[in-house]
């Protein structure tokens, strides 16, 4: 936890940020884990890992935008994302992820949630991911999610195991039908709401994720910890579970070597593609999970 800690606190440091945006030294790391900065790019990568079978959750880099204009342009961005699915003969595999800051949320949750519930509408029956942000929203996006999913029961949304409140929201989530993806987390949080020793964040995770395989509706267990896959693939032999009734999710660019190989074994497995111009803070993040995302950035670039 130390290590997450001062990764995410060097990387808001404005003169860390202007290194890694500028220096020439990160973008291989940067293309590694981030798909692009253009759609083309990224359906260029959705389209390969879904012709190989996986499934592809695409996400327009962005957040905490500045204005209901800005918020409005970030909508329109991924309704033109949703159209170009549509067009996609891959378009079964694939669905979006969102951040609700990215429509507005800072503005209002008016504004978000007038902007969410027009991305649902032109999403038809393509799902899509309301992304959790840091815990100063986090009432306030299962509270969208629970608004808007009588009418639109194409979205779900993040629940992440640091934190102290999980298992009552993912009561909330069960109880409402709403699809749900289990994540230990990636933001810097105090001890009042997020538990700050990792093996009661792994232990929280295997709850709830074991949780959602038995009740939830097609849950996504996203996880590269090995020790808590054979954890939860053990679980589900043992109560007899459908491979079909949830996905593996995991990130592009690392572990493909695993994503491969659960696959092979009949799993359905997801792969989250992040895009855009605004990929430093979501870069940050992925850097600071643990200390051996290091290693798997190291080992990816002289895999492939």
């Amino acid at each position: 936890m130390l290590f997450r800690t001062l990764v995410l606190r060097a990387s808001s440091l404005p003169f860390v940020k202007a290194f890694v945006t500028r220096s020439r030294i990160f973008r291989p790391l940067v293309s590694r884990f981030v798909a692009g900065e253009t759609l083309d790019e990224a359906m260029a990568v959705a389209e390969g890992l879904a012709e190989r079978c996986f499934g592809v959750s695409l996400d327009l880099l962005g957040e905490n935008v500045a204005s209901e204009e800005a918020a409005t342009r970030e909508r329109d961005a991924y309704i033109r994302i949703l159209e170009r699915m549509k067009a996609s003969p891959f378009v079964e595999k694939l669905n979006i992820s969102i951040k609700l800051t990215a429509l507005g949320l800072d503005q209002g949750d008016e504004v978000a949630e007038r902007n969410l519930r027009q991305v649902l509408e032109s999403a038809g029956e393509t799902f899509v991911r309301v992304d959790m942000e840091s815990s100063e929203y986090t009432e306030r996006t299962v509270a969208m999610i629970e608004r808007v999913f009588a009418d639109r029961p194409n979205t779900g949304t993040v629940l992440q195991s640091m934190l102290i409140r999980t298992p009552a929201d993912l009561d909330r989530m069960i109880r409402l039908g709403a699809r749900v993806r289990i994540v230990k987390g990636a933001y810097l949080e105090p001890p009042a709401v997020a538990h700050q020793d990792k093996a009661e964040v792994d232990r929280q995770y295997v709850a709830a994720a074991k949780r959602l395989i038995k009740e939830g509706r097609y849950p996504a267990i996203a996880t590269h910890d090995e020790a808590i896959i054979r954890e939860l693939k053990t679980f589900i032999e043992q109560e007899g579970v459908s491979k079909d009734v949830f996905e593996w999710q995991m990130l592009f660019g690392i572990r493909r070597d695993l994503q491969e190989r659960l696959r092979q074994e009949g799993f359905n497995v997801r792969v989250y593609i992040p895009f855009g111009e605004s990929w430093y803070p979501y870069f940050s993040r992925r850097l600071a999970e643990r200390p051996a995302n290091l290693v798997f950035i190291t080992k990816s670039l002289l895999r492939k």
